[in-house]
């Protein structure tokens, strides 16, 4: 449960990081680099233990699997708030594509 509310904190860092600039265009682009990196390096005080965490548990393939999941849901949520943009149905069935998808990651053989 830690390595999951850890990689949590790290996916919202980092979509803030990669996406958040973008409601500023009118910014220079060097100002929108510097202030991603500078939270980036949050995602990474999250991503780093997460993952020390989480391979005492977890295969390296399943914790990356976790993350894109968790990826997807963080961003979703913040796409619809920050840019009020609401999720389509292509894009639930290709998340239920991916659940599926990481049930057979987990699936023991």
């Amino acid at each position: 449960m830690k390595t999951i509310l850890l990689l949590i904190c790290s996916n919202i860092f980092m979509t803030i990081a990669w996406y958040g600039h973008l409601r500023y265009r009118q910014l220079p682009l060097f100002v929108a680099i510097i202030a991603s990196w500078g939270i980036a390096f949050f995602e990474y005080c999250f991503q780093v233990p997460a993952n020390r965490i989480g391979s005492y548990e977890f295969s390296v393939v399943q914790l990356k699997t976790i993350q894109e999941i968790i990826t997807l849901v963080v961003f979703c949520i913040f796409s619809y708030f920050y840019f009020e943009q609401k999720v389509g149905i292509n894009q639930v069935i290709g998340f239920c594509f991916l659940v599926l998808a990481a049930y057979f990651m987990f699936k023991s053989n």
